[in-house]
């Protein structure tokens, strides 16, 4: 861990972004525009550097030309294997940073691991923050209150199901992703617990359990659309628990959270959640299987409560800051 000093700026915090012209980095750029208490100062970009920054009074720079000891917070938008380092030069110069990689989600340097409706107090006035991946954003906040209440059966597997648009696999040119590739095509990848984001799964359903992570088999899937993301859970219960307990224990557990709607019947799409920096879940029971299968749904925008606005959350958390400042509902 840095034993830094951190420069914040009272009146009105400074933000750089650094990847500012790929999905994530576009998103936070928009949503800093609108933020009253914290100001957009540097945006960088590779490609497009001295060119004109959509929606903001700022041209791209070159990371090398970001001043970082006069930054406030940092979020570090670039490639999984290239963020770590800006991560790392951006909190030695004395910065906050949020980085939004996978590349210190295991805890590399001190990050906290940054969910915010799980572990706020973990984050607060943090330095260094690892901005959690897309899929187990959602599933971490569907499972954490039922495994909390003791109603999931951990002798069995959860399945895990989760469609995402386009957007989740970044920017950049990829033949699998052209229009011809992807449209009126739905398929599986990833699969056999091989995709990058498992073990951060197990190692969040581990914390959220203080032991060892249930067993569970996620598939990822690749949609036809530009954002969002579909998670069905198959989970394994207690005798008698079914749909309406599940709905009331994550009602309640979330009844402060401004980010988490409980759907009280049905089942939420993704039109309820893009373009909104919230989880939508909803429960069913499952017939024919003895009442012991539990269906779990939650819908949510892979860019926003997936990235960029979960950042903002934690930025804020970092700079005491009101958590919902610039996040749309």
């Amino acid at each position: 861990m840095y034993n830094l000093p951190v420069m914040v700026n009272i009146s009105r915090p400074t933000a750089a972004v650094i990847g500012a012209t790929g999905y994530t980095g576009q998103e936070l750029v928009r949503l800093l525009g609108a933020h009253p208490r914290l100001r957009l100062g540097f945006a960088t970009s590779e490609s497009e550097t001295g060119q004109r920054v959509p929606g903001a009074a700022l041209r791209y720079v070159d990371v090398a030309a970001v001043p970082l000891d006069a930054v406030d917070v940092v979020f570090t938008c670039l490639p999984h294997g290239e963020a770590e380092t800006w991560s790392v030069r951006a909190r030695q110069a004395g910065a906050r940073v949020v980085d939004l990689s996978s590349d210190l989600r295991a805890g590399a340097h001190g990050a906290v691991y940054g969910v915010p409706e799980l572990w706020r107090d973990c984050i607060r006035e943090q330095p260094l923050v690892a901005n959690p991946g897309c899929y187990p954003t959602g599933i971490l906040l569907s499972l954490a209150p039922l495994l909390r209440a003791g109603q999931v059966d951990t002798n069995q597997p959860i399945m895990i199901d989760a469609a995402s648009g386009v957007t989740g696999a970044g920017r950049g040119a990829k033949r699998d992703l052209l229009f011809g590739e992807v449209a009126e095509d739905y398929r599986a990848y990833g699969v056999g617990n091989a995709h990058r984001h498992v073990p951060e799964i197990a190692s969040g359903l581990a914390r959220i359990v203080a032991g060892a992570a249930p067993p569970f088999v996620f598939t990822p899937h690749l949609l036809p659309v530009r954002r969002g993301i579909l998670e069905t859970m198959y989970i394994p219960v207690e005798a008698g628990f079914d749909a309406g307990a599940a709905r009331q224990i994550l009602s309640e557990a979330y009844a402060a959270e401004p980010y988490v709607e409980v759907f009280d019947e049905g089942l939420p799409a993704l039109r309820d959640a893009v373009g909104r920096n919230v989880v939508c879940v909803g429960f069913a029971d499952v017939a024919g299987v003895g009442g012991r299968t539990l269906l779990c749904v939650a819908a949510f925008d892979n860019l926003l409560k997936g990235a960029a606005g979960q950042a903002l959350q934690n930025a804020n958390l970092m700079l005491g800051l009101p958590e919902t400042d610039g996040i749309p509902a």
